[in-house]
Parts: structure tokens; C-alpha cells; sequence
């Protein structure tokens, strides 16, 4: 087992390195024309950027100081988002580059081709009289009188060096050619002198990787800007209607507020825990779910963060389960905690509230601590005339909610797939994404999560709160 573990955790940094190799190419060494500055500051960049990035995931998951933790998360998790949108962008850069190639060279065949500056020094005489001196203004290319040997004038272009004559240029830009649009030409309209000549002209091939990957980074950078300010603005709010047969009609618009997946951590802290709650509170519901992932670290590091929960208020109180993450950062501190802020944790429990049973139980993470989901001993004995309504972290446990009777189950755990296009992956693992979807006569509503894991960035899979509005069907 630890061998395969190896195996695959190889495979992912071999799979890393290569990606990163990738966009270093075409950002970095396609793009510029020899070992400048510009050069070493790219490779600098995605030298430090994968680097940031394991050393933050290390951090979190190693128990590292918490001071180092937030020290690393910023940039090391931003990096993450940015190195997958960049790949993104890039593959699609490979589509448009051979389109841009033909335009350019479609349209630099209509222009006349430049001839190459004449080298400064001709040579005069032949032999051992042979000497070099500097070219006269009055002597131009192709002139062969005045001793002047021109071994190249049968070429077209006399006194010319070789370098220049085969349109390289210094660091390899190239210069203007007469033929047909290869992509080493210079740019069109004149632009034919060698880069590095004093001109600033650039080859067709630097030309095209700077444009595309100019665009690819502009993509990148402005996809996980805006990502990260959907997820530190706060959730929005979701309201959903939910119809159970066995709801009596006096509960008929009972409202839950399902929270989950709020993350906090290293980067999201107590001024983000502040906005979740506010806007929990703002909703006046009669009753607070938080289905899990709270948090990503210990007690002692976050419990400040925790401190807002305090303030929920709801007529039938506020109720917790875990999640994966509480067993990665003390599950039963946390559940202690929890309770101390005034939340009323279920853990493989239920309660018998006046219109429905409310059951909740503990992750499937659970299990390698002996404290893994218990269904028989929170709805086993309970009166099945009663509607339920069953709070459960992951939306894989629906299948024993449906064995055990449930009329709903309210999960989180899949971010809805946080950053796009993940929802994919996501949905392989999961029965449902986000939303309301129906397993025989058991409901399923799964939350997209207030928070993030790892970047703070959410594309495509826009973080939530959401009010569950129960309705009786003898209304």
C-alpha cells in the first residue's frame, strides 16, 4: 500500500513538474530573445511558484506553526489556481498560434522584403595584401568596385556576413527574409533588422509567443482575480423550496439555513467567519445547519477565527456535524468547541423537534478514528410516521439515508466543484454536484459551500448559503 502511495504521489509531482515546465516554455523562454533579465526573472517565478505551492499544502496538512501556515497560503495557494488557469489558457494559445502564424505571414508576403543592413567593415584586396576597413557611406550592398571583395554577389547580396544573409539574428530572433512566411521571418511593414541589432525588431515566432502568451496570462490572472473576490465578498443567499409528504401543515414554511464548507484557516479567518454569520442571521431562519468543514486547522490556531458562531441565532437553535476536514484538524476538540459557542453538535444523534426528527451523522473520515457514521443509532428506533430530515457531510451517504427511510438529506462536501472545469471530477465522485435531486422517496440537497479549500477562488461554482423552505404537502 505505502509503495503504491509513492508510486501515485511520483506520478503527480512528474505530471507537476512537466506542466510547469510547459508554461515556463512558452512564457517564458519562447517570449523572450536571450539570458536577460526578463529571462531570469520568469524562471524565477516558476522556480518559487511550485515551490510555494507544495511547501503550503506541507504546511496545512503537516501541522507546520501556524504563523508559517498563513505565511505560505497566500501565495502558495494562489499559485495553484493561477498555474491551472495559465495551462488552461495556454492549451487554447495552441489552437490560435498556427492561426496567427498564416495571418502574419499572409500578410508579410505583400510587403517588399527588406534587405539586410551591410555589415561595417568591407574587406579590401585579395590575398596577403588582403585588409579590412570601415564601410564608406558612398559604398552600399552589391558593390563590388573599389577592391571590395564580394564573394556573395552572385547571391543577390554582396559584402553581407553569413548571419546576416541567412536572416539570423543575435540570441536567434531573426530578420526579414524575401521568401514564403516562414514563421522565423521578421514582423511585416520593414520591421527586418536581427533582434539584439539596435532596432528592437523581434522575430515572427517571438512576436506570436509574446501575444499569446500576453493574452494567456491576462486570462489567467483576471479568471482567478475575480474568483478570489467572489469568495472573500462572502456567500450569497439560495433559497430553495423543499415539499415533504409527512410534514405537518403547522410547519409548512419551516426555513433551515444550510451552511457548509466554510474553511476556515490560514487564509480565510475571522472577518470572513463575521460575513457567513451575518448572513446566516439575515435570513431569520427557524433553524441552522452547518453540514461540515468548518475548519482547516486546530483549535488552538483557529478557534478565535471560530469565535462568530456564537452569534447565530435561529428559533430551534444551530446544529453541527463533521466533516472529512475536522478529522484532519481534531474532530472531537472541534465538536467540544463547538458546543461551547452555543452550536448543538450531532454526532450519530437525533432530535425529535415539534414538526420533524432532525438526525445528523458523523463523516466518512470518521471511520479510521473509530468515529465513522452510525445510521442504525441516529434513526434506527425512531417513529417512521414522522417526516426527517438528516444532516450528513458528504452526498455519498444518501444511498444509507434512503435504506434508513430519510425524506432529506442536507449535504455539502463537493464545493460544486470550486474551480471550473474540477465540477467535472467532482461530479465523478459524487451522486449530486450542487442542488436538489430525488433517490426514490429520499431528497438530497447538497450546498456548493461558503467557503474554499486551498485557493481562495471559487470559477464557475459560486459559493452559497442556502435557505431550505420546507412545504407540507397538506397545506
Amino acid at each position: 500500500m505505502v509503495v503504491v502511495f509513492v508510486l501515485v504521489l511520483l506520478a503527480v509531482l512528474a505530471a507537476i513538474g512537466a506542466l510547469h515546465w510547459y508554461e515556463w516554455r512558452r512564457l517564458v523562454r519562447d517570449t523572450t530573445v536571450g539570458a536577460g533579465v526578463a529571462r531570469r526573472v520568469g524562471t524565477g517565478v516558476f522556480v518559487a511558484g511550485p515551490v510555494l505551492m507544495v511547501a503550503a499544502l506541507g504546511a496545512e496538512r503537516g501541522g507546520a506553526p501556524f504563523w508559517l501556515q498563513r505565511t505560505l497560503a497566500w501565495p502558495g495557494f494562489l499559485w495553484m489556481a493561477v498555474f491551472m488557469y495559465l495551462g488552461l489558457a495556454l492549451l487554447v494559445g495552441e489552437v490560435v498560434r498556427p492561426l496567427l502564424r498564416r495571418f502574419l505571414s499572409r500578410r508579410g508576403a505583400a510587403v517588399p522584403a527588406v534587405v539586410a543592413a551591410p555589415p561595417p567593415e568591407v574587406v579590401v584586396g585579395s590575398g596577403p595584401h588582403r585588409s579590412i576597413r570601415p564601410r564608406s557611406g558612398a559604398e552600399s550592398v552589391g558593390q563590388e568596385g573599389g577592391g571590395v571583395d564580394a564573394p556573395a554577389a552572385a547571391g543577390g547580396r554582396s559584402g553581407t556576413s553569413p548571419a546576416a544573409g541567412s536572416g539570423e539574428g543575435a540570441g536567434g530572433a531573426f530578420g526579414a527574409s524575401s521568401g514564403g512566411g516562414s514563421e522565423e521571418e521578421g514582423l511585416p511593414g520593414g520591421q527586418g533588422r536581427p533582434a539584439g541589432s539596435g532596432g528592437g525588431a523581434v522575430s515572427r515566432r517571438v512576436f506570436v509567443s509574446r501575444v499569446v502568451g500576453g493574452a494567456a496570462a491576462v486570462a489567467a490572472a483576471g479568471t482567478v482575480g475575480y474568483g478570489t473576490y467572489d469568495v472573500l465578498r462572502g456567500p450569497s443567499v439560495k433559497r430553495v423550496t423543499v415539499p415533504l409528504a409527512k410534514l405537518p401543515r403547522s410547519a409548512h414554511g419551516f426555513r433551515i439555513a444550510v451552511v457548509s464548507d466554510i474553511h476556515l484557516g490560514p487564509v480565510l479567518g475571522r472577518g470572513f467567519a463575521q460575513r457567513v454569520v451575518d448572513t446566516i442571521n439575515s435570513t431569520q431562519p427557524d433553524l441552522i445547519a452547518v453540514v461540515g468543514d468548518l475548519v482547516d486547522g486546530s483549535v488552538k490556531d483557529l478557534g478565535p477565527a471560530a469565535a462568530p458562531l456564537s452569534q447565530l441565532r435561529a428559533r430551534q437553535g444551530a446544529f453541527f456535524v463533521t466533516g472529512n476536514h475536522e478529522y484532519f484538524s481534531g474532530a472531537e476538540q472541534w465538536v467540544e468547541e463547538v458546543r461551547r459557542l452555543g452550536l448543538r453538535p450531532l454526532e450519530n444523534a437525533r432530535v425529535e423537534l415539534p414538526a420533524f426528527d432532525l438526525a445528523g451523522v458523523n463523516d466518512i473520515a470518521g471511520e479510521s478514528e473509530g468515529q465513522g457514521p452510525d445510521f442504525a443509532r441516529a434513526l434506527g428506533d425512531r417513529d417512521t410516521s414522522r417526516a426527517s430530515v438528516l444532516l450528513a457531510h458528504q452526498p455519498v451517504q444518501i444511498h444509507d439515508a434512503v435504506e434508513h427511510g430519510v425524506d432529506l438529506q442536507l449535504s455539502g462536501h463537493t464545493h460544486g466543484g470550486q474551480l471550473w472545469p474540477g465540477n467535472f471530477v467532482a461530479e465523478l465522485a459524487n451522486p449530486t454536484l450542487a442542488g436538489l435531486e430525488r433517490y426514490g422517496d429520499t431528497q438530497l440537497y447538497v450546498s456548493r459551500g461558503a467557503g474554499a479549500w486551498g485557493p481562495p477562488t471559487r470559477v464557475g461554482a459560486p459559493s452559497d448559503i442556502t435557505v431550505v423552505e420546507l412545504a407540507s404537502r397538506q397545506a
